[in-house]
Formats: structure tokens, sequence, C-alpha cells
């Protein structure tokens, strides 16, 4: 399958709400409340919110294209520059500068085909063209797939962190690489 990764635009948006409102569920944990990701998706995760993102000079939207028909995304990453906010994270990290890797999804249908590796090289020389040292990333404790496959792409394991999620509190493994 022929799929091509460049940097997301504007009129991208829709199709990355659709996407993120399909793959950010498979990411919680089985205690994340239904309430709590209806609304994070209608509020965070919406068109617009997409649209602020790819206007801000601090972050960089890539968007994974299935070259056989182009109409919505099968994979996105999102990087935001920048030190952390979380003391935890700030803390565990031993890269500066650093960019962290806020999102990373593929579409369900794709996993396994090789969209997610390619996303994750043009990901990472993105990471590297901000001038970062390194990039990290927060994933659950429980996401045992996605662990084995940020391992696998060199993030070690380096913290980790405690966030509030609707009603409850949730633990995420804080994993970091360097950057060329």
């Amino acid at each position: 399958m022929p799929v091509t990764v460049r940097r997301a635009v504007a009129t991208d948006a829709e199709g990355l709400s659709r996407l993120a409102a399909l793959t950010f569920p498979l990411a919680c944990t089985p205690q994340t409340s239904a309430e709590f990701l209806a609304h994070h998706i209608s509020t965070r995760l919406d068109p617009a919110s997409f649209r602020r993102h790819l206007a801000d000079p601090a972050c960089v939207v890539l968007v994974a294209v299935d070259g056989a028909d182009g109409a919505d995304p099968v994979g996105y990453t999102m990087l935001l520059g920048g030190e952390p906010s979380d003391p935890d994270v700030t803390a565990s990290l031993h890269h500066r500068p650093t960019v962290a890797l806020e999102r990373f999804y593929v579409h369900p249908d794709h996993h396994g085909s090789g969209v997610a590796r390619r996303l994750m090289e043009e990901t990472i020389a993105a990471a590297t063209a901000t001038g970062a040292r390194g990039v990290w990333l927060g994933v659950s404790e429980e996401n045992a797939r996605a662990n084995a496959f940020y391992a696998r792409h060199g993030f070690d394991q380096v913290g980790t962190k405690r966030f509030h999620i609707g009603d409850a509190w949730e633990d995420d493994l804080v994993r970091e690489r360097p950057l060329p």
C-alpha cells in the first residue's frame, strides 16, 4: 500500500478529527468513562481544535495518507515543542531541548501494515528538524502493544507520570529517545 506522510494543513482538520475520534478511545484504559471520552472527543479532537494546532508554530502535525484513496488520513502524529509542564516528566527527561510526541495514532484497519513504522520514521525526522536533542511521550502502562512499538523504536522508559482523566487518576509511562 503506497502511503504518503506529509505535514498536515488546515484542509486536513476534518479528516484528522474523524480519525482522532476513532483512535483516541483505543488508547484509553477500560476505566475511562464513556462520558469523558465523548466530552474529550467533542471538545479537544474536533476540527476547530485541529485547525488551532495546525496554526501553532510550536506544533507539528504529520498525516499519513493512503495513496489508494487519499480521502481520509490513515494515521497522524503531533509534536509539541517546549519544556513539559508536568514536574514528573521534567524530572525524568535526559535530553534537552526536548519535543513531546503528544499523539501517535494509526487507523485500526492499518495496524500491522507498516504505516506506523513509516509514520514513526517521518516523525523522528520532523522532531530532529526542530533542533531538539530528545523526544518524549507518555503512554498508558496498560497499553502493551503501544509500549512494545515505542520500545522497538528506541523509546526507553525513563519515568512515570500521573494524570487526571475524567473522574479517575491514571498512570502513564514516560518514554524518551535521543535524537540524532
